[in-house]
């Protein structure tokens, strides 16, 4: 891969021509990538692109890399909103954009809006919205507070920080990298959820739903929430290995 991105060329090309010869300068940027992937670095962090629903997507440090078991909760919502002309949707911590604007293409007629606390989160949305052609409207601010007066969407989504405080995963792995903001709460891995299914049914229509992605062991904990919050039908879906990953409810 690393190669590939050094002579911008594909895998078969490499198989096809490694008789070939690479000059001075595309050896030391080779070796430069080497010694940041050596040091434990994304390689979508190195190569600056991470595929996710078939599209691919600039990231930086600035958001978190885009996880195959994050294409459940897309792929949720798309099955919600498909074939209603005019649905608006909400992503509430868009950071790359990778949630909101997947649901952009694949519902073009879908109103889509995402919210970052980040300025560096939004700009890295934004740039891939453009590139890939997705019509998305952006807001900086916390939650529910990015938000103009009045807005109110059929389906709310979101991937929020839910890593605890102290969890050793913070410190391993390509964790490491990613902006601790964006992984965790500070906190018992929560906080988000609260303030999210709390704040829902003022920005939902009638019969609206909500669904977020949370960690492996908190889908009951969350499932409460939506039931305090007065959330029907609510139920957790797997991901493909196994693990209940996403939950949600409607009014």
């Amino acid at each position: 891969m690393l190669w590939q991105h050094v002579l911008q060329v594909s895998r078969s090309w490499l198989i096809a021509h490694d008789d070939t010869r690479i000059t001075a300068d595309q050896l030391a940027t080779y070796r430069d990538l080497e010694a940041r992937r050596l040091a434990g670095e994304p390689m979508a962090y190195i190569l600056g692109v991470r595929e996710f629903m078939g599209h691919e997507f600039q990231v930086t440090p600035s958001v978190l890399i885009p996880r195959p078991e994050t294409e459940l909760l897309v792929e949720t919502a798309v099955s919600i909103i498909q074939g209603r002309a005019g649905a608006a949707v909400l992503d509430l911590g868009t950071g790359s954009g990778a949630i909101a604007i997947s649901i952009a293409l694949a519902c073009p007629t879908a109103q889509v809006v995402a919210t970052d606390i980040s300025a560096d989160a939004l700009s890295v949305a934004r740039n891939n919205a453009q590139s890939l052609g997705a019509d998305v409207e952006f807001h900086q601010g916390g939650w529910y507070q990015a938000l103009p007066a009045g807005k109110v969407f059929d389906l709310i989504v979101s991937n929020p920080p839910y890593i605890p405080v102290g969890d050793p995963h913070l410190t391993q792995g390509d964790l490491r990298f990613e902006p601790v903001q964006a992984l965790s709460d500070g906190r018992d891995g929560l906080d988000a959820y609260r303030e999210i299914v709390a704040g829902a049914p003022a920005h939902l229509r009638s019969g609206g739903s909500l669904y977020v992605e949370h960690g492996w062991d908190q889908s009951d904990q969350v499932c409460a929430l939506l039931r305090h919050a007065g959330f029907r039908k609510i139920h957790s879906l797997p991901d493909l290995a196994g693990i209940l990953r996403v939950s949600g409810g409607s009014l």
